[in-house]
């Protein structure tokens, strides 16, 4: 039992605002780079980083309160760096709910990218296919969503900045022009998320079908609520890495969903480059419009 003395000398627990606040001091003072746009790779994804140039590398373990991860295939890291001549952060890797049964855990990376200025959010995943028409190794643009997470990020965030639809319709547009520029195929579906870590039932998955869900995996939802919530325009992107229980025959493992990623990445890198230097094109020629001073007449 304590005495009176370390009773006294002991320091409370941080507020949650604290922690983000340590985590941002420690993250302004390894780099210089002040990005808008971030993005969360999810499993088997994380080599999109090899693309970026002038890097800085933060390993999530020397983080102040961020929260470790223990999935294969989700490195750890924050990687600040350049896509093409856009400032870009890539979260490489994410905390899942079945980790640790807590939701702040997976929020947590959210909270920090809004402290970090983060205006724009793109949101992968690896997926399991529940429309009878994908394939294993199709990229899916997210549309829409379904949380059966049965969690609520929102609890706490005033509801007059929440923003509809969920996933930024320009976005979308661009993602979808800058693919059909590419000649790369792109699906578009909604994306339902489930707490995991057990893959689901072909029972389950009709429920998702008859829902309306065209993939299933067990992330994104939540993250991508709380990012819309604060003011960031989000988009979303799942590589499908295997068809779902009852639509395929084959046993699934967490190693065909890396394999599969793995195979896929060059395509996903390509669109996810364009995309970030489309994004970033468009930013600057909305700041030169309204930066422009008018002329005397």
């Amino acid at each position: 039992m304590k005495n009176n003395a370390e009773k006294k000398t002991a320091s409370p627990a941080l507020s949650l605002e604290q922690r983000v606040k340590k985590s941002v001091s420690f993250i302004r003072k390894t780099t210089r780079v002040r990005p808008e746009i971030a993005i969360i790779l999810g499993s088997g994804l994380g080599s999109l980083t090899s693309t970026m140039s002038r890097q800085t590398f933060i390993d999530t373990a020397a983080i102040p309160f961020y929260p470790r991860l223990t999935v294969e295939g989700h490195r750890g890291a924050l990687v600040f760096g350049h896509c093409g001549s856009v400032l870009l952060l890539a979260f490489q890797g994410r905390a899942h709910f079945y980790e640790t049964g807590d939701l702040e855990t997976v929020l947590y990376p959210i909270r920090l990218a809004h402290a970090l200025g983060i205006t724009t959010l793109i949101v992968t995943n690896a997926a399991g296919g529940v429309n009878n028409s994908f394939r294993a190794g199709d990229l899916m643009l997210m549309n829409d969503q379904i949380n059966l997470t049965f969690e609520n990020p929102l609890i706490g965030v005033a509801p007059r900045l929440m923003r509809a639809p969920l996933y930024d319709e320009h976005l979308r547009q661009l993602i979808t022009g800058v693919a059909g520029k590419l000649a790369l195929p792109l699906r578009e579906g909604v994306y339902c998320g489930v707490k995991g870590p057990s893959y689901e039932t072909a029972a389950e998955i009709e429920m998702v079908r008859t829902l309306g869900g065209d993939a299933v995996g067990m992330s994104t939802v939540n993250e991508a609520s709380l990012a819309a919530a604060y003011g960031m325009r989000v988009a979303g992107i799942s590589c499908i890495t295997n068809l779902a229980t009852g639509i395929s025959s084959e046993k699934l493992s967490h190693a065909e969903v890396t394999e599969v990623a793995d195979r896929v990445k060059e395509q996903f890198s390509a669109l996810v480059n364009a995309v970030i230097t489309a994004i970033g094109s468009r930013s600057r020629a909305h700041s030169a419009l309204h930066s422009r001073k008018p002329r005397r007449v």
